[in-house]
């Protein structure tokens, strides 16, 4: 009995494979290559995805609370345009503490990365900033020049929190 180089076992007990079996592990073992990389990838993605879902929530998770600290911010803005300069001068002190709230909100506000978009008049209307809210005609404008400003927009990053909204200009000509 003839034995192997290892010395313990006869070789009579190995059984070389026919060759369609040999071919059948091969593809079972292609198909479970296959599979492994599969799902390594599959985990990967789950990774990456994760990782820009924990960013995009760490980034935009306050957009809720800045949207609505946005009416606060037009109200106090709202207070100090329509001060006269008679009030001004009778409750100074009051106007000053306005200010002082107005700039801090907005202090606060650019830390947590919200920025005003301040259209001027004149700009061209941008649809990806501005919310048109009327059109009309001027003299001495262009169509699609910015005529009237009534809020300010505000971004947050990248992301428009608010369009400004703005009059627009109808005029075919200049």
């Amino acid at each position: 009995m003839a034995q192997d180089s290892m010395g313990d076992l006869p070789l009579e007990e190995f059984e070389i494979p026919a060759a369609d079996e040999v071919e059948a592990l091969r593809q079972e073992r292609d198909e479970l290559r296959d599979k492994f990389m599969r799902a390594l990838a599959d985990a990967e993605n789950a990774r990456k995805r994760a990782e820009r879902d924990r960013r995009e929530a760490e980034q935009y998770g306050g957009s809720r609370l800045a949207r609505d600290m946005l009416s606060v911010h037009d109200n106090l803005k709202r207070a100090l345009d329509a001060a006269s300069e008679e009030h001004r001068a009778a409750a100074a002190a009051l106007i000053e503490g306005v200010e002082l709230t107005l700039r801090e909100l907005s202090s606060t506000l650019a830390k947590h990365g919200v920025t005003a978009v301040s259209p001027a008049i004149g700009d061209i209307f941008d649809p990806q900033l501005h919310q048109a809210m009327f059109e009309a005609p001027v003299p001495g404008t262009t169509a699609g020049q910015i005529i009237q400003v009534m809020t300010e927009g505000f971004l947050l990053h990248d992301r428009l929190l608010r369009p400004a909204q703005v009059g627009v200009s109808s005029n075919t000509g200049g």
